[in-house]
This record gives structure tokens, C-alpha cells and sequence, in this order.
């Protein structure tokens, strides 16, 4: 990322320890919006927000960058950017964040890939890349049939993650996660063939390719979902941990198993809860006395953009903004308020776009012209753009938990 702050390579040698103070970082997915065509205004400036807007107005706010100006990313290095991990030298396949998030029993040598149960016409073209994001129920059926996938030398362990989504994780000798995916990411074509981006992942591929095919025969009387798309490969990652870059106790509350996974990746604990606000909010106040970080995910926000759902995802971000009120009643010296990345309705996936970044707490500097969270507020606010590299230091300066650098 250039020359952008990478939080986790600075604070280590100056956070402080024994610091008090509560950090909550609030993550809504797929914040970020865009104008609709018809009214001007994005979803956060539709929806009907006095909490953040209240704290727009008396806290610091600017806009993050997950990995540049230009670059859309996905949802796993913008989790690895907010939590002050460098992205582009961190890259981690989707399906191992999946794999983890899961407890899949995912270890060193294994490769793991994220399935997304699809829909293929007669001539095996893509028509629904998400099969009409079948419930979870259906995908955990889909995943019984693919248990029936058999390949020589090689342990298949398949398990469903939400609706259409669902992991795999491949254990065998010398697997690569060097994988290209299958997935067009559009409708009316056929999936992308699996290609090795180095020599030795060819054997991985020919492993892969044989659980496609069989899941086609498997899956081919099935409806919606008849088949199978295949994407992330990643092996098992290791990075430090955030007690020892941040000084932190951190928990992650997140109903997605992905961004469980992300969070154990970079040392946080875990707590089981469904992606509803009721359960992520009595999941926090069970344990507010035992961490002094909490990482909340909310992950409806993103959906309702990725499905074109403008007034859907508007009603949303109104949701969270009374989880919010929920949050500031446990009166945390610090609340950060962002997305991982921006998905703007109009255009149906995630988008380049800077994403709004509210912080409130008794050290902040706020611009007397803020009027309330959006897109374009945050974007006049005291903290400018920034990379998203650079919350946690952010977070842990209002917290009091860094010292001075230097004499």
C-alpha cells in the first residue's frame, strides 16, 4: 500500500498495556453507497439515522480506502486492512477464511476453496450465480449430496456456511492454493475453467476439476442449485496475533462464518451468535467485562446492496442505527463506526469507493460543519481519506493505549 500507515507494523513497540478503556470497532458491510438515479441521495443519506448522525456531529469522521484509490476489494482483505494488516502482503484465499470461520479442522498443508451453489442452464451457462440464495437449510442438503465426491489420495471435508455459500477443504500431498476460480462472476456464460498459476499447483487443479465434475452429476436433478462454483483457494495462514501487535483482548461477534474467520486469523476469540442485531448485542453485553476490544459484524447491509435492494438496504442501516443507541448504552471510551468496504445498490457488487468512518470518544476533534453520517459528510470531516491500514491506530490513540514515538 505504498507509503500508508500498516498499524500492525508500528504499535507494537509503543501500545500501553494497562489502559482501561473499551474499543468497540462496528463494522456494517458494505457501508458505502451511491446516489440513486431518482433521488440524489445514497442510502445513508435516505435512512433516518439521529444516532450516528448525533455522533457525526460531536466525533471525528473522514472516509477509509481499503486498498487504494482505484481497487475494489473483497471482503476479506478489507477485514484484514480495518484490523491493520497489510492486504496486498497478506493475501488470504477466501475459502480458508471460510474453512476457519467454519472450524473445519483446517491445517497446515491443506487448501481450502469456497463453494457458491449456482444454477446452470442446459448448456451449463450460468442464469443465477447465488441459485436464488437458497436458505441454509438447503445448502447444508446440497452439502450431504457432494460428501458422496470421491477422489484417489485425497480427504474431502465439505461444510455449509450461509445460504448459497459453502466451503471445501482438500487434504492431500503437495496441494497448492495457487487455484484460479471458476466463478464469471456474471450470468449467460459458462463457468471460467480452473487455471494453475504455478507449475506445481497443475496436480491441485486436476483435484479440483474432478470434484466439479462429479458435483455436476451429483447436483444435476437439483433446483435451483444444480451446480457448484469454485472460488478462494487459500492454504492455512498464519500472521501475528492482535494481543501481541495492539496489546489488545479482542473477541469478534460476527454471525458470518467468513468474518469469524478472518478474526481468528489475526488472534481474536470467538463467540457463537447468529447474524440477527438481538443476538450480536446480547452476545457484547455477555462479554463486556472480559475483552477490551470487540469487533462487531453486520452483515445484512452488503446483501441488500449485492441484490440491488436500495430501500431494503436503507431500512437496514436504520436497524443499526438503533443497535448503535444499544451500543452507546454500555458507554465504550471508544466506538468506531465503518464498513469494510463500500456496496453501493445501483451497482448490485462492492465498489472502489471510499467508505464513510465515524469515530466517537472524549478526545475526538469534530468539524462544526458535520451534520450527519453519509458518504459525502464524512468526506469533509476532520480526518480526511485515509487507508484503512490505519483505524487501529487510530482506535488505540483515542483509547490512550499508545505512547509517544521518539524523544
Amino acid at each position: 500500500m505504498g507509503d500508508a500507515v500498516i498499524s500492525s507494523e508500528h504499535t507494537r513497540k509503543l501500545w500501553i498495556g494497562d489502559s482501561e478503556a473499551k474499543i468497540v470497532l462496528l463494522v456494517i458491510d458494505g457501508l458505502g453507497g451511491l446516489p440513486h438515479p431518482d433521488t440524489g441521495k445514497s442510502e445513508l443519506e435516505t435512512a433516518t439515522l439521529p444516532n450516528l448522525d448525533r455522533l457525526a456531529a460531536t466525533g471525528s469522521s473522514g472516509s477509509i480506502s481499503p486498498l487504494g484509490p482505484g481497487f475494489t476489494p473483497g471482503s476479506g482483505p478489507a477485514h484484514l486492512a480495518l484490523f491493520g494488516y497489510d492486504p496486498w502482503e497478506n493475501e488470504i484465499g477466501r475459502g480458508a477464511l471460510s474453512a476457519l470461520g467454519l472450524g473445519m479442522g483446517f491445517a497446515s498443508g491443506d487448501v481450502a476453496a469456497r463453494l457458491n451453489f449456482c444454477t446452470v442452464d442446459g448448456e451449463g451457462r450460468v442464469t443465477d450465480r447465488r441459485a436464488g440464495r437458497i436458505p441454509t437449510a438447503k445448502c447444508r442438503e446440497l452439502c450431504s449430496i457432494l460428501e458422496a465426491v470421491s477422489i484417489p489420495d485425497v480427504t474431502l471435508t465439505i461444510a455449509p456456511e450461509m445460504d448459497y455459500r459453502a466451503a471445501v477443504v482438500f487434504r492431500g500431498q503437495n496441494l497448492s492454493d495457487a487455484v484460479t476460480d471458476s466463478d464469471p462472476q456474471v450470468t449467460g456464460v459458462r463457468p471460467r475453467p480452473l487455471e494453475a498459476r504455478t507449475t506445481s499447483a497443475q496436480a491441485t487443479v486436476d483435484v479440483a476439476n474432478s470434484f466439479l465434475l462429479q458435483a455436476s452429476q451429483l447436483l444435476a436433478t437439483q433446483s435451483p442449485a444444480n451446480m457448484v462454483l469454485i472460488r478462494g483457494f487459500g492454504g492455512y495462514p498464519t500472521l501475528p496475533r492482535m494481543q501481541d501487535v495492539y496489546g489488545l483482548k479482542a473477541l469478534a461477534i460476527a454471525g458470518y462464518p467468513m468474518y469469524r474467520g478472518v478474526a481468528r486469523v489475526v488472534g481474536m476469540e470467538i463467540v457463537e451468535t447468529s447474524s440477527e442485531l438481538a443476538s450480536e448485542f446480547r452476545a457484547l453485553q455477555a462479554n463486556w467485562d472480559k475483552f477490551d476490544f470487540f469487533y462487531v459484524h453486520v452483515k445484512k447491509t452488503d446483501s441488500a446492496g449485492e441484490d440491488g435492494d436500495f430501500e431494503g438496504k436503507t431500512r437496514l442501516l436504520e436497524d443499526v442505527d438503533a443497535f448503535v443507541g444499544q451500543i452507546l448504552g454500555l458507554a465504550p471510551e471508544v466506538l468506531v463506526v465503518t464498513g469494510d468496504h463500500s456496496t453501493p445498490s445501483i451497482m448490485k457488487s462492492h465498489s472502489w469507493h471510499p467508505v464513510p468512518l465515524l469515530i466517537s470518544s472524549p478526545w475526538v476533534n469534530p468539524v462544526s460543519a458535520q451534520r450527519g453520517f453519509s458518504e459525502k459528510q464524512c468526506a469533509t470531516g476532520d480526518l480526511g481519506q485515509i487507508p484503512s491500514t490505519a483505524v487501529m491506530a487510530l482506535a488505540l490513540a483515542h483509547a490512550r493505549r499508545l505512547s509517544k514515538f521518539g524523544a
